[in-house]
């Protein structure tokens, strides 16, 4: 009947459209599942460069290891060779299970009421170290008053040492670091801000994906997985903050701040 071809081809636009969506909808889960296995690709492919790096070194002091039963100054060269080696393969499978605990969410959080104040003191004093030997110049400004989060001391803890450490491996010999706490609006806002080597405009928005590393990134301070600011991230957002990255580009230093609500009086 006319009537029935007349409706029939008005539904055709429609079911063209949905055609339509249906393709490009599929070409955008191919196109996602590519960059995904490329992703797998080369975060395999650093792992193995990773692990190679002790690899090496151990095997060659296993070979040395019959000569040093007779000569004790190269038993402790060994010894001290060793320990550095297991220590960093140690750090890359800490870096591995964090990983994955950032991907799945399955951080465990020991909630109590912290001085934010105190926290920011344990993670300066825990990268300290690192920045004196590098001779970079640290500037803190603490809040002149208590100002507590509902939250687990050593995961906050981490997030912060995560952030210092890594401004201060981006940061060359000499450089300065900022480190810095104010409260707006009932809420915590901590920048770590410093004058490395900066974040390029094309990697800012991936900045906080898991092993997400910039060529540049990795020219500067070779080692480790990419993992430590997706870590930050997740645990922030764990205690119900945010935390925002800015950079005017490569060689124009950087800053991340997080900003944490007050525990609920």
């Amino acid at each position: 009947p006319a009537g029935l071809r007349v409706q029939k081809a008005a539904d055709l636009p429609e079911a063209n459209q949905h055609l339509v969506v249906s393709a490009v909808a599929a070409q955008a889960r191919e196109e996602s599942t590519q960059v995904f296995h490329h992703r797998q690709i080369k975060f395999l492919a650093m792992v193995a460069h990773e692990l190679r790096g002790p690899l090496m070194p151990l095997r060659t002091a296993t070979e040395l290891l019959p000569r040093a039963m007779s000569d004790e100054p190269l038993m402790g060269r060994l010894q001290v060779l060793i320990r550095r080696q297991i220590g960093y393969m140690t750090r890359l499978v800490e870096d591995l299970l964090d990983g994955a605990r950032a991907s799945t969410g399955k951080f465990r959080l020991e909630r109590t009421r912290i001085d934010m104040n105190a926290i920011l003191r344990q993670a300066v004093e825990t990268c300290g170290p690192a920045m004196q030997a590098r001779h970079q110049q640290f500037n803190i400004r603490l809040l002149p008053f208590v100002f507590e989060v509902d939250g687990d001391a050593m995961l906050l803890t981490q997030v912060m040492v995560n952030l210092l450490d890594n401004a201060s491996k981006y940061t060359p010999n000499q450089g300065w670091i900022t480190l810095e706490a104010t409260v707006e609006d009932g809420r915590l806002s901590i920048s770590v801000a410093d004058n490395g080597i900066g974040v390029t405009p094309d990697a800012l928005p991936r900045i906080f994906d898991l092993f997400e590393q910039e060529p540049h990134a990795r020219a500067f301070h070779s080692g480790g997985l990419g993992i430590g600011l997706s870590i930050v991230r997740e645990l922030t957002e764990a205690h119900g903050g945010t935390i925002v990255a800015r950079s005017s580009g490569q060689g124009l230093g950087s800053e991340f701040i997080v900003t944490l609500p007050g525990a609920c009086q």
